[in-house]
């Protein structure tokens, strides 16, 4: 399925028309203490701090996104969401991995980082070692609606965490916006993807917050499917996925994006004139 998709960047003016990716949803096979709800779209670890591996339902198309957000954490644990692709198919697995790392990992063909702040960066030949480390955030990253990852820009409006809407939402959503909290932070939306190369091998990027974190492994055999990763592991309790639209903004999102440009706090959209479903979805998505 992902050799089959076109390589064309969305959202490039002039560039082939390229088909929506179908919906994210979590693969019924996963880690033992893992329960997804019944749109297969949220997943929490019921117990103890592992068996919590689980994996995209479909592979992922070149550039799309595999984007989850954390919901809920649990204290007393250390460690962190694990993130990455593989080209194992789940369904194939005799039994989940424990670990995505380093269980899963071991058996070849997978790609998982922990999530940090400063993230795993893998240089090209002859790239200076300062720049992988220090790549620099765009003076940008606020005011560009879309995010750039090699040949693909993705909107990046979905692509930033929010809080709750309370009195210091409009503080902590600039904290999101600015990727300035811990990555694993609660309702921080953390994404992977891969980007083809025309040798036949992709990069793989993690993208939190909206900011691209950089090529975390290359080399990755972009012919064969590459499914997503995600370790529900130890202080990561529960995440739920964030579905993108790559082609234009529905006029749902349209209709967000201008009352949220236009009211002073997210809390005053519950005194406007309109439909409940609406008012939630500009709150809360």
């Amino acid at each position: 399925m992902a050799a089959a998709w076109d390589a064309a960047p969305w959202g490039v003016p002039g560039g082939a028309a390229r088909p929506e990716p179908p919906p994210t949803r979590f693969h019924r096979v996963h880690g033992a203490n893992i329960r997804l709800d019944p749109s297969g779209t949220r997943a929490t670890r019921v117990d103890s701090f592992a068996h919590g591996v689980c994996f995209s339902r479909e592979p992922l198309a070149p550039g799309q996104v595999f984007l989850v957000e954390i919901e809920e954490k649990e204290p007393g644990w250390c460690g962190h969401l694990r993130l990455g692709l593989t080209a194992l198919d789940p369904a194939g697995l005799a039994t989940v991995p424990e670990f995505s790392l380093p269980d899963l990992v071991s058996l070849g063909h997978t790609w998982v980082f922990a999530i940090t702040r400063h993230h795993n960066r893998v240089p090209r030949e002859g790239q200076p070692e300062a720049e992988v480390l220090a790549p620099g955030r765009p003076a940008a990253l606020l005011l560009e609606p879309y995010l750039c990852v090699e040949q693909f820009r993705l909107p990046r409006d979905r692509l930033v965490g929010r809080s709750r809407p309370g009195r210091y939402s409009h503080l902590l959503d600039q904290l999101y916006e600015l990727n300035v909290l811990p990555p694993t932070a609660r309702r921080s939306r953390l994404g992977v993807l891969f980007c083809p190369h025309r040798d036949g091998t992709a990069d793989m990027h993690i993208v939190v917050n909206g900011e691209d974190m950089g090529p975390s492994a290359r080399g990755l055999p972009a012919s064969q499917p590459l499914y997503a990763v995600v370790d529900v592991f130890a202080s990561t309790k529960s995440v739920r996925l964030v579905q993108l639209e790559y082609g234009l903004p529905s006029l749902q999102t349209l209709c967000r994006l201008v009352i949220q440009r236009n009211v002073v706090h997210r809390l005053a959209i519950d005194g406007l004139h309109l439909p409940e479903g609406l008012k939630d979805f500009c709150k809360y998505e």
